[in-house]
């Protein structure tokens, strides 16, 4: 009897989906999130109540709602990125929270979720343009707003850890937001 083996080529496949910031899945997304970009801008491990408390003070409360979008990508199923995006004026928008997984990087991954946050960005919140902060340590995030089309602007926030911000028209056509190979469901190519 010939027994089928798996393909244990197959690469896992990215998927994106909205879902509501305070999920236990989001919680535990943004947790590590701020796990891993605090303790590189300190240089350290960031303690469990540390991180608890940024939650608190740094609240993403502003990525739900009519004026807000959380969005959870599944990398073979497992919870492994995020992204948010929220209205700060009539048709501009801010990207907030984009997060990958140290085990799930270089997989295509951080440009789908920006993908799917644009998309929000125009289809839910009526975007044409859509804003973003970060930090100056942060080279690969900065490359990869470079590579989506990102062109660097003045400070528009104050905010105090940000070193360099970015901006991007947004075409009105949902479709074209897309990474090139990516389909409108949220799945990166295979």
């Amino acid at each position: 009897m010939t027994v089928p083996r798996q393909n244990i080529h197959a690469s896992p496949v990215w998927e994106t989906a909205p879902l509501a910031v305070d999920d236990p899945v989001s919680r535990d997304l943004l947790w590590r999130y701020y796990d891993d970009i605090v303790s590189r801008y300190y240089g350290r491990p960031m303690t469990r109540q540390e991180i608890d408390d940024l939650l608190v003070e740094d609240t993403s409360d502003d990525l739900a709602g009519p004026t807000g979008r959380f969005l959870v990508g599944r990398y073979g199923g497992l919870p492994s990125g995020c992204a948010g995006v929220r209205l700060l004026a009539p048709g501009i928008a801010e990207l907030r929270r984009v997060w990958v997984a140290p085990v799930a990087r270089r997989t295509g991954g951080a440009a789908l979720l920006v993908s799917a946050a644009e998309r929000a960005a125009v289809e839910h919140l009526g975007a044409r343009v859509i804003r973003l902060d970060t930090r100056p340590d942060l080279v690969e995030a900065r490359s990869l707003y470079a590579r989506l089309g990102y062109h660097e602007i003045d400070d528009y926030n104050g905010d105090r850890y940000a070193g360099h911000w970015f901006e991007k028209p947004l075409p009105q056509d949902s479709g074209a937001a897309s990474p090139p190979g990516s389909r409108l469901g949220g799945r990166a190519p295979q």
